[in-house]
């Protein structure tokens, strides 16, 4: 419960405040109400459900409907498809991008504020026990996961009922409103959705905002490497996974203005890593 405090309105930033039924401490039915804007999202099985479902339009649908189909496939499939596609494995491909978090250098908060990891379009939690994993051993870290997909969500529900990950939350959200006040995470992650969003470079703009001041935001999505000549097979593969756009690449040009220490890379033969911090603003000088 203490959780909700932490939340901001999608629609307002307003403070929301939980009605409805706890589960072991936890918000499992009823609503978090604003207290700005008096808008209501409901909670249900656990998941709270911080977006407007009239703001879920063209691509970012189409790929609800998918990854709410397929839910059980998605993981099994990813894992056998990366190496007969890519020749890369999964692992190292995961590997690749997960570096540039810096979870290892992760340290305390000098005001004791707990360390925060933002994963946005989370999925079934297949990153979740390698972001366990790059932590310090006996860091406590609280992972944040939100997703649109409720089928892929409750997927990650069940890993997270099966194994050992304290700390997880998880929320049903959009990316381009992100359910969290300015500058609450200490790492920020996005895998594999940026590409479909109606609006890239708000979803951009989001991810920037709820990050800290410097800390490494990772962003992971499809491009075809550019170094390489792909085989018949690869662009067939590439282009029936990218059907949503003709355009599928590294958004570079769409950072906020702030942006810097920017790293693009390719971390496979499908799949760019991007890499960047953002500046604090300089406050506004006053002249008499």
């Amino acid at each position: 419960m203490g959780d909700v405090a932490l939340l901001a309105c999608p629609a307002c930033r307003g403070t929301l405040v939980f009605h409805g039924q706890e589960d072991e401490g936890c918000v499992s039915w009823g609503w978090l109400r604003c207290g700005g804007c008096a808008e209501a999202w409901p909670v249900k099985h656990g998941l709270a459900r911080l977006f407007r479902e009239d703001a879920v339009r063209g691509t970012d649908r189409l790929m609800r409907v998918i990854y709410d189909g397929l839910p059980a496939l998605h993981d099994p499939l990813t894992t056998v498809l990366t190496p007969l596609l890519q020749f890369v494995s999964e692992a190292k491909m995961r590997a690749g991008y997960l570096r540039r978090m810096e979870l290892g250098a992760l340290r305390p908060s000098p005001d004791g504020t707990p360390l925060r990891v933002l994963e946005v379009g989370v999925g079934a939690g297949a990153n979740l026990p390698l972001i366990r994993r790059e932590l310090v051993s006996g860091q406590e870290v609280e992972v944040w996961g939100v997703d649109l997909s409720e089928g892929m969500l409750g997927r990650c529900q069940a890993r997270l009922r099966k194994g050992r990950y304290p700390g997880v939350r998880l929320m049903v959200a959009d990316g381009h409103s992100l359910p969290f006040p300015e500058g609450m995470f200490d790492r920020v992650l996005s895998v594999g959705g940026l590409g479909a969003y109606r609006d890239p470079a708000k979803g951009l703009r989001e991810l920037a905002r709820v990050a800290k001041p410097g800390t490494p935001i990772v962003v992971v999505d499809e491009q075809l490497d550019r170094t390489r000549e792909p085989s018949l097979l690869q662009r067939a593969a590439f282009r029936a996974i990218t059907f949503y756009t003709r355009d599928a690449r590294c958004p570079r040009e769409l950072l906020p203005s702030l942006a810097t220490d920017v790293l693009e890379e390719q971390v496979s033969p499908f799949f760019y890593c991007l890499r960047f911090r953002m500046r604090e603003p300089r406050a506004a000088s006053v002249t008499g």
